[in-house]
């Protein structure tokens, strides 16, 4: 599945500062970076649960807010990109 995720994490302290590098760190691991605080996945189930455990474990739930959304496919069809494009689309190959 393609997921979406957007993220606003508090940043006035230095310990927000922290999460929010941590966040970005985890959505690394699993996706692309579109945006300072967007990234796309593609990704199944188990890696899904993963992914949230590993954003629950860094997230202050009293102050962030993370969202995940569900891409409907065909993307293209659905999603349309203003401006520059990605360096790499996640979904093609990559060849050295």
């Amino acid at each position: 599945m393609e997921l979406l995720i957007t993220y606003d994490v508090n940043t006035e302290t230095a310990a927000g500062r922290r999460r929010l590098r941590r966040v970005a760190k985890v959505c690394e691991r699993f996706g692309q970076r579109v945006q300072l605080s967007v990234f796309e996945c593609v990704i199944d189930q188990v890696n899904l649960a993963l992914l949230i455990d590993a954003l629950e474990q860094e997230i202050d739930v009293e102050q962030d807010n993370l969202r995940l959304y569900r891409l409907q496919e065909p993307r293209k069809k659905y999603v349309t990109v203003l401006g520059k494009p990605l360096e790499h689309d996640q979904r093609e190959p990559l060849i050295f």
